[in-house]
C-alpha cells in the first residue's frame, strides 16, 4: 500500500521547523557573515528613528551612539504599541522583575501565582496580539497585490516595426508606478508609464484609479493634448490633497518609425542608440496639481534601431547605503552605445547598473522602465 502523502497545507512540525531554521541561519552566517544583523540594525534605525535622532546618532562615540540607540528604538517601539497594550506590557515587565508568588483563595479553592511566569505570559499575549495584527495586514497587502499585478500586463505588446520591453518592481508589497499598454486598434497601440506621488498602499489606490481613467480615455477621438487635459481633470478632482502623478503615453503604430508622445510632468524620455543619449522636451505639469493645466502632444521619429526609453524617478534617485544617488550621470553611462541590442537587453543593463549600486539597501521607491526600439 502506497505511504499517504502529507496533506499541502498542513501544519509544519515546530521542532522541524526549528531545525530547518537552524540550517538556514548557519548557511547565512556562512555566506555573508553579520552583515545581515548590521543591516537588521540599520532598517531598525530607518524605521524607528526620526531624521534629527539619526543625525544625533551620528556625532556621538560608539558606547554613547549604542546607548542612546537602544533606548530610542525602545522608546519608539513602547510608544507603537496601543493604550491596552503598553499597560500589559509595563505589567508583565514589572512581574518579570518580582519573584514570588502571590495566593488568592475563594471559599475553598487556592488560586497561586507564579509572578513571573504570569510577566511571561503577559508579554508574549502582546506579541501574539502585535503578530496578528500584522499577518492581518500581510494578508490584505498580498489580495492587493494579486489585483495590482491583475492589472498590470503580464506581457510586452507585439508591434510590427518594433520591439518592446516593459518592468516594474514596487519597493513595498504594492506600489504606485503604473506600467501599461492598449491596443487602440489594428494598427496603432498606446504604451504607458505613471509614477504616483509616494509609494505603498496609497500610491496604489491612486495609480489603480489612474490606468482606469487613462484607458477610459484611451479611444476617444482627439488629440494626446485634449487626452491629457481630461486625464488630469479627473485626478485633480479625485485626487487627495497633494497627491499628484507624473505620466508618459505615447502611440506607436506599426510599421511606422513616428511615434506620439504625451508627457505629464515626467522626466524626458532618452533617445538612446549608437551614441550619446539624446533627452526629449520636457512636457506639461504634473497630473492632478493644477485643473486647468494645458498639455501638447510630441512627435518624435526614431531612426532605424534607435531606441526610446521611459523610467520612473525609483531608477536615478535609487540610493545605496550611503545615500548617495544613483544619478542622470549613471543612467546615461549604462544606456551608451546600445546599438544592436535588443529592447530587454538594454532595459537588463540599465537594471544591473541599477543592482550593482545599490547593493544591500532597501528599496527607495518603486523603479519601472519602459524601452521601444524601432527595428528596422
Amino acid at each position: 500500500m502506497a505511504k499517504a502523502e502529507p496533506a499541502r497545507n498542513a501544519e509544519p512540525r515546530l521542532f522541524r521547523q526549528l531545525k530547518q531554521d537552524v540550517r538556514s541561519v548557519g548557511a547565512d552566517l556562512r555566506r555573508e557573515g553579520f552583515r545581515p544583523v548590521s543591516r537588521t540594525f540599520r532598517d531598525l534605525q530607518e524605521f524607528y528613528l526620526s531624521s534629527e535622532r539619526k543625525q544625533r546618532l551620528a556625532d556621538m562615540n560608539p558606547v554613547k551612539r549604542w546607548i542612546y540607540f537602544s533606548a530610542w528604538i525602545i522608546k519608539s517601539l513602547f510608544l507603537k504599541l496601543t493604550h491596552a497594550r503598553r499597560v500589559m506590557l509595563v505589567v508583565g515587565l514589572v512581574l518579570v522583575l518580582t519573584a514570588g508568588r502571590v495566593q488568592f483563595s475563594s471559599g475553598n479553592t487556592t488560586f497561586e501565582f507564579n509572578m513571573p511566569l504570569t510577566g511571561i505570559a503577559l508579554i508574549m499575549l502582546v506579541l501574539m496580539l502585535e503578530l496578528k495584527d500584522k499577518l492581518l495586514a500581510r494578508d490584505e497587502l498580498e489580495a492587493g497585490r494579486a489585483v495590482q499585478r491583475a492589472l498590470l500586463p503580464d506581457r510586452a505588446p507585439q508591434i510590427r516595426g518594433w520591439d518592446t520591453w516593459l518592468y516594474t518592481q514596487s519597493a513595498n508589497d504594492v506600489g504606485g508606478d503604473l506600467v501599461d499598454w492598449l491596443a487602440l486598434d489594428e494598427a496603432r497601440t498606446a504604451v504607458t508609464l505613471g509614477d504616483v506621488a509616494g509609494k505603498g498602499l496609497p500610491a496604489a489606490l491612486l495609480m489603480a484609479k489612474l490606468q482606469a481613467t487613462i484607458r477610459a480615455f484611451a479611444t476617444d477621438p482627439g488629440t494626446l493634448g485634449e487626452m491629457g487635459r481630461r486625464v488630469n481633470r479627473i485626478i485633480e478632482r479625485d485626487g487627495l490633497p497633494n497627491s499628484f502623478a507624473t505620466w508618459v503615453y505615447l502611440v506607436l503604430t506599426g510599421g511606422s518609425g513616428t511615434l506620439t508622445l504625451l508627457n505629464a510632468g515626467h522626466m524626458p524620455p532618452l533617445v538612446v542608440g549608437s551614441g550619446a543619449p539624446r533627452e526629449l522636451e520636457r512636457g506639461g505639469p504634473a497630473l492632478g496639481l493644477l485643473a486647468s493645466a494645458e498639455y501638447r502632444e510630441q512627435s518624435v521619429e526614431l531612426a532605424p534601431f534607435d531606441a526610446l526609453v521611459i523610467y520612473s524617478d525609483g531608477v536615478s534617485e535609487a540610493m545605496d547605503r550611503t545615500g548617495d544617488m544613483f544619478g542622470d550621470d549613471r543612467l546615461r553611462a549604462a544606456l551608451a552605445s546600445v546599438a544592436g541590442l535588443t529592447a530587454e537587453e538594454i532595459g537588463t543593463r540599465v537594471l544591473a547598473a541599477l543592482r550593482a549600486f545599490v547593493g544591500d539597501a532597501p528599496p527607495h521607491d518603486d523603479v519601472s522602465l519602459v524601452v521601444v526600439r524601432r527595428t528596422g
